[in-house]
């Protein structure tokens, strides 16, 4: 019964989010056609007003009426919060994919890595403060290896979790999907008081960090590509300048890491990075040994910087 409820108040929030503002008449409409609703029974006052209040108690979601428009989500305790944004994100898509269950062959996702079992266990050691014995199993070694790690946050990124930890070799990223196995102990921790995982992240795109410090970063994009670019920003500092040599520009101040390097060359011709230089460099150097590998002529530009992210003695994304 309980779940019932849930998914209730889950088609609710989902309904006022996509309308914007509804009567309470039409909330009640749209409740009798929907397939969570067996009997296609009408949604009574009474009802709707009880689902409000457990909305605003579960969720922190506020819904106030307004008298010439209708109802509408007021504000959210989420509002801001990526995290609470994901989750009401994935609640609602969930409900809607319960709601078509019968056109499951005509909806599709990609399958993605599964880690939801670790997930549960790094997140209570989280909680708990307390150290993970992990066994891991890196692509870059032949054998997994076991080691204590304090866990301080989780990151969602491409399909994947990761799992920022700290060890002896300092702060580094584990990918949940290649966890072997792991033990919360009884030998706690405490995360420094001036941690903050938004922060931690908020220079980078992606989960690499490394030691490159945030830059401004521009580059230029092939006009039929730039409302990619601008409905879906590669990163919060993103910002659209005048247009260089024809084409739309856009600026980062962000850390060029291994991560936005990958992100940016996935475009193809259709992205030139325009500075730093150094950068423009090694992207360069990156398209030369691809052209090489396809017997195209290239200039003298090598691509002769070995990355530092996946060295045995420093890996931080393992």
């Amino acid at each position: 019964m309980a779940k019932n409820f849930f998914k209730r108040y889950i088609w609710l929030v989902d309904l006022l989010s996509r309308r914007g503002y509804i009567s309470l008449k039409e909330i009640s409409n749209e409740w009798q056609k929907s397939p969570l609703n067996d009997t296609h029974a009408p949604l009574s006052e009474r009802t709707f007003f009880n689902h409000r209040d457990a909305i605003f108690d579960i969720f922190g979601i506020e819904i106030r009426n307004d008298r010439s428009l209708g109802f509408y989500i007021a504000s959210s305790d989420m509002d801001g919060n990526s995290t609470g944004e994901w989750m009401l994100h994935t609640l609602c898509l969930n409900n809607v994919l319960q709601e078509n269950a019968d056109m499951r062959n005509r909806i599709l996702v990609e399958k993605a890595p599964s880690s939801e079992k670790f997930l549960t266990e790094v997140i209570s050691a989280m909680r708990a403060g307390r150290v993970i014995s992990l066994t891991y199993q890196s692509f870059y070694r032949p054998e997994p290896s076991t080691f204590s790690v304090r866990p301080y946050c989780v990151k969602y990124f491409k399909k994947r979790w990761y799992m920022l930890a700290d060890s002896d070799l300092g702060l580094r990223i584990y990918s949940l999907d290649r966890f072997v196995d792991m033990e919360e102990l009884d030998q706690t921790f405490e995360i420094p008081e001036d941690f903050d995982a938004e922060g931690f992240f908020s220079n980078h795109f992606g989960v690499i960090v490394g030691n490159k410090k945030a830059e401004d970063v521009v580059v230029r994009v092939e006009p039929s590509q730039a409302n990619y670019f601008r409905s879906a920003p590669k990163h919060h500092s993103q910002k659209e300048i005048e247009p260089i040599d024809g084409w739309p520009a856009f600026t980062y101040h962000i850390a060029p890491t291994y991560d936005f390097k990958q992100e940016l060359l996935s475009h193809g011709a259709f992205v030139e990075v325009l500075s730093p230089e150094w950068f423009r460099d090694e992207i360069r150097g990156d398209i030369a040994d691809m052209a090489s590998k396809y017997g195209l002529a290239t200039t003298n530009a090598t691509c002769d910087y070995e990355c530092p992210y996946f060295s045995e003695e420093d890996e931080y994304e393992l």
